[in-house]
């Protein structure tokens, strides 16, 4: 009888053991599905957010990022170099401002504008013009970003963008070879500059200062005005030459877009809109030029900028060349004496 009881006491521990067996040999099963689903390109295939970029550069840190640029610190003598420990007044940076163009790669979601903006804003940029675009690729957006810095300052806020989660990359674009365009539209007056001047006036309640290029105009006519006797006032003029001077200022400003390579895209009884593209400063110029006609509006798009690509070739060129060949010229070149 203890043989036949020991079996009967073993079947439920056997049952237990087989159970798990069973679980762990059905879940393994229903797990293939989801790795297939995920080596087919299932939904988490492109569209894995703001984690890919973060991805993306943890899996690229080899790469050895450039030094910062060096400062170097001013020689003080005894009694400076006291009032500066005393004080705790940093040396202030010998770098010159110049004008930084960043090209900066970013996860196209909401939030990314915002979060780069204000870490610009916490290093204290001012940011002349910021161009937000999409890319050929859907999960990708462009953010071209134009500022005013030193070049230390500049590189360590660019790794500090590069650090966010969001961000893929930020490339710097100061001192490459790149193709600059920027869209503007300038609405200008065709009646004249006093006319201009007197709807301004009037708008503000007060009267404006003048702008300085009307300054010249308005001192010569106040000197031939006195030289003849007369009021200050000019004479009115009639329809036909009031029309006639409107048409005047009109070629004279059509005129000038030609030479800018610009185009007129709206005629009224008393503006015309001109879209000019080009370079931030062409732009610049041709809007110094219509401001004494009157510049009653102006929207620009802000800096785009794509790098040229290299040409490959056996010759070399002038601009090809290094300092250092540059510098090294061949004595039996030169001419005699």
């Amino acid at each position: 009888m203890a043989a036949p009881l020991a079996r009967t006491a073993l079947r439920p521990a056997a049952r237990l053991v087989a159970a798990p067996q069973r679980l762990f040999s059905s879940a393994a099963p229903r797990a293939a599905p989801k790795a297939d689903a995920d080596a087919d390109g299932g939904p988490n295939d492109g569209t894995r957010g703001a984690s890919a970029a973060l991805e993306y550069k943890l899996s690229h840190r080899l790469r050895k990022l450039p030094p910062l640029p060096s400062l170097e610190p001013p020689t003080f003598d005894a009694s400076e170099a006291v009032s500066n420990i005393l004080y705790n007044t940093p040396p202030p940076s010998k770098q010159p401002f110049k004008r930084h163009i960043l090209n900066t790669l970013v996860q196209n979601e909401p939030g990314v504008l915002s979060r780069v903006a204000g870490t610009l804003a916490a290093r204290g940029f001012n940011i002349d013009s910021l161009v937000v675009c999409a890319t050929e690729h859907r999960d990708l957006s462009r953010m071209c970003i134009t500022l005013r810095g030193q070049d230390g300052v500049v590189e360590q806020m660019r790794r500090q963008l590069e650090d966010l989660v969001p961000v893929w990359a930020v490339l710097d674009y100061t001192d490459t070879s790149v193709i600059e365009r920027e869209l503007m539209l300038v609405k200008v007056s065709i009646l004249g500059p006093e006319y201009f001047e007197d709807a301004h006036a009037g708008l503000a309640g007060a009267q404006s200062r003048p702008a300085p290029e009307l300054v010249s105009e308005r001192e010569t006519d106040a000197e031939l005005a006195a030289g003849a006797g007369g009021a200050s006032h000019p004479p009115p003029l009639t329809p036909t030459e009031a029309l006639r001077v409107k048409y005047d200022h009109m070629r004279s400003i059509v005129a000038l877009a030609e030479q800018f390579k610009g185009n007129v895209v709206d005629i009224s009884s008393t503006a015309v809109i001109i879209e000019v593209s080009g370079k931030t400063s062409r732009c610049d110029a041709f809007l110094k030029l219509v401001r004494p006609f009157g510049v009653l509006e102006c929207a620009r798009s802000g800096t785009m900028v794509l790098p040229r690509s290299p040409i490959t070739s056996a010759w070399t060129g002038s601009e090809d060349m290094t300092e250092e060949e540059r510098a090294e010229v061949d004595a039996s070149l030169l001419p005699p004496g």
